[in-house]
């Protein structure tokens, strides 16, 4: 049943995609626009075919449009309408490998030189903050979680996984997992500033 209604519901919605289905077919960066697609339902676990599986996508993910948008080079005010983008997520990168994932993208600011193939950006998680000229690198089959910080003129190695709260300004090497620093737990001890208090009066006397 369920299955039924979301086919009625992205039949239903496939009017207002056509325009994005044409340029999906049409596109100069339509084999890429596929490799996106292909990943992202790879990872949302949706068993959908193309072209179908786009049109699942526009209409049930806003980051997707966004990634969409990014790929055809556009800020149709038409397309945003028809599809508006999450306003929220900002992509303003040069070049961006195929088969970027975006699983959430609220409140994510994406402002790499560059990013490699099949990488994984989560929510609240700010690339680049010290202008083009120190934007970091990203290379392949990165993935970067919540909450991340990435800034500097650095890169980061391929099949790198960066943990969620985490600040990176250094180059990290192939392969590597970045954890964030441990939490700590500090103690307000209202006694004991009560008695140090009492006791600088005592002094004073």
């Amino acid at each position: 049943m369920r299955k039924l209604i979301i086919s009625i519901v992205i039949a239903l919605n496939s009017i207002r995609c056509f325009p994005h289905l044409i340029l999906y077919f049409l596109h100069k960066n339509r084999l890429v626009i596929k490799a996106d697609t292909r990943r992202w339902l790879q990872m949302l676990n949706k068993n959908h075919r193309l072209p179908f599986g786009f049109i699942y996508l526009m209409v049930f993910y806003t980051q997707f449009r966004n990634l969409f948008y990014y790929r055809i080079g556009s800020n149709n005010i038409l397309l945003n309408i028809l599809c508006p983008r999450m306003s929220t997520l900002y992509i303003d990168t040069k070049k961006i490998g195929e088969g970027l994932f975006i699983p959430h993208g609220f409140s994510s600011t994406i402002g790499a030189a560059s990013i490699g193939k099949n990488c994984s950006i989560n929510h609240n998680v700010t690339i680049g903050t010290y202008g083009k000229r120190t934007r970091p690198i990203i290379l392949d089959n990165v993935q970067i979680n919540a909450g991340a910080v990435i800034f500097g003129n650095i890169t980061i190695g391929n099949n790198v996984i960066i943990g969620a709260n985490a600040t990176v300004n250094t180059d990290i090497p192939d392969n590597c997992t970045v954890f964030p620093p441990p939490s700590r737990i500090m103690r307000w001890n209202e006694e004991h500033i009560q008695t140090d208090a009492v006791s600088d009066n005592d002094g004073d006397k």
